[in-house]
This record gives C-alpha cells, sequence and structure tokens, in this order.
C-alpha cells in the first residue's frame, strides 16, 4: 500500500497569480470590498495575497508592455449563491468610495435580481467572475427563441453582457432592437431597454442618453416618455392584480404578464394598446 508520500491525493488547490499594474490602488480596493491582505511584498519582487471567505487571489509582477485597459485576464469563482458577494462589495465601494464603481477601473457590473453572475474589474484590469454553481448549462445567443421582438433583444443583451463581458455588443443590439421594435413593443419592454442602454452608455462612457433625446423625425420616444408610460402602466397593472414577477424575467413577460387583460377597465395597460 503507497503511503500518501507515494500517490496523488485529490486535495489541490489552484490559486490565481494576476498581473498587478497598480499596487497602493489594488490594496486599497479589495481591502474597500472586505478582503484581507495576507501578504504583501514589493521586493527583490512582487506578490500580493488577499483572502475573502473561502477563497483566494495572488498578484505578481505584470509583463512588460502591460495595459491595464487591455487587459483580458481574469479567474472564475464559483459560489452557492452570487447576490450576497454583489451586495457585500458593493457596500465596501460606497464605504470607501462613496458610490458603486460601475465604469472604468476598477468596477463591479451591476447585479440584476436572478441573475447567475457578475464580475469584479480590479485597477490592473483583470477581471474576477463570481458564478453561481447550477447556473444554466446551454445559453441561446441571439436571444431566446421561446421569445420575439423586444423581449427577444433583452435577453440577446443579457447573455451578451452577463455571459461574454461585451458590454459594446450588448449596447448595439439594445440600441438596434429598440429601433426595429420598439414601436410595436409594450412600454414596459421599452423602459427596460432604455433603462439598460443608459447602465451600458455609462459603463462605455457614451452620450448619456437621459440629456440626449432622440433627433427631430425619429420615431423612437423620448426617455422622459418611456419611463412616464412605464410607470403608469406599472401601477394600472398592480391595481389590476396583474403585475407578473420581474424575478420571472423577460420570458415570463413575453408569455402574458404586464396586464394581457384590462381587469381595470380604464384602456390604458399595455395589452390593451397590443
Amino acid at each position: 500500500m503507497k503511503t500518501t508520500e507515494e500517490r496523488i491525493t485529490p486535495n489541490e488547490t489552484t490559486l490565481p497569480l494576476l498581473p498587478c499594474a497598480a499596487v497602493d490602488e489594488t490594496i486599497v480596493f479589495w481591502r474597500a470590498l472586505g478582503f484581507a491582505v495576507t501578504w504583501e511584498q514589493r521586493k527583490p519582487y512582487l506578490f500580493l495575497a488577499f483572502e475573502f471567505s473561502g477563497f483566494e487571489l495572488h498578484y505578481g509582477r505584470p509583463p512588460r508592455g502591460f495595459e491595464p485597459a487591455e487587459q483580458t485576464v481574469g479567474c472564475l469563482v464559483m459560489v452557492d449563491a452570487v447576490a450576497p458577494y454583489h451586495a457585500a462589495f458593493v457596500a465596501g465601494m460606497r464605504g470607501t468610495y462613496g458610490k458603486m464603481l460601475s465604469q472604468g477601473l476598477p468596477r463591479i457590473t451591476r447585479y440584476r435580481p436572478g441573475a447567475s453572475r457578475f464580475s469584479v474589474v480590479d485597477p490592473s484590469g483583470n477581471t474576477i467572475t463570481f458564478i453561481r454553481r447550477d447556473e444554466p448549462a446551454e445559453l441561446e445567443y441571439g436571444g431566446s427563441k421561446k421569445l420575439a421582438g423586444l423581449a427577444r433583444v433583452l435577453d440577446n443583451a443579457r447573455t451578451l453582457r452577463e455571459f461574454k463581458s461585451d458590454d459594446q455588443a450588448a449596447f448595439r443590439a439594445l440600441n438596434s432592437g429598440l429601433r426595429r421594435h420598439g414601436d410595436e413593443a409594450p412600454a414596459v419592454e421599452q423602459a427596460l431597454a432604455l433603462a439598460a442602454l443608459i447602465e451600458l452608455s455609462t459603463a462605455l462612457g457614451k452620450v448619456d442618453l437621459t440629456t440626449h433625446p432622440p433627433p427631430p423625425g425619429c420615431p423612437r420616444p423620448s426617455p422622459a416618455l418611456l419611463i412616464k408610460r412605464f410607470w403608469s402602466e406599472e401601477a394600472h397593472a398592480r391595481d389590476a392584480n396583474l403585475l407578473v414577477n420581474r424575478d420571472q424575467g423577460a420570458e415570463g413577460r413575453a408569455r402574458g404578464g404586464w396586464g394581457r387583460e384590462c381587469r381595470g377597465g380604464t384602456g390604458r395597460c399595455g395589452g390593451c394598446r397590443r
């Protein structure tokens, strides 16, 4: 019989070693998010180690010519539930920086109820993605085939942003989708698409859609009108006991929510105009 020194034992631990181009900023950032600094060494070579809950992040010297803005390195952290991590990190950001960091470096992606992942980008551009263990294995790029119109566009944009981390592609999909399907879509879906566009435009440093309405002649409603229409319909649907739980997502709304029938009798809900 072999001893433990003579055989492979399945109890290995893998630790990510990420490039660090901003030592002080990295230490401040992870401390703000609640991480403990377990090792800090700058000479004769750089080595940093951070610990949070049951996992660690390690950092070393970046390669020559390293550019944080062009960084594509990162790691995955598999967890049972992602919402508590996101809430803890956002609270830490607000405590240190006074706000949730959603653009530039460092930043954290927005968490939507029911989402199975989010990402944290550190000061060196490394992306640490937190993923729920039971996340669905199959994705439908282009949006679920069970959906249509703007609902499918919203689903595609969610996939592009949350699973491919491609904010630019998600922005283009939503912008194009609103032009093609905005007129026929319920006001609620229009408002959801607009809210996502505003968030993406902020993250990408694009024009603020809230202060730049569509040009004259553009058929797309103004942001203010969409939001006003959204809240009006939501209140009507709630009064009529028709509001679909948002956690069901766009697919649930497309299957028959948000006022498909106007039980309130006022004729103002989304279903009355379809």
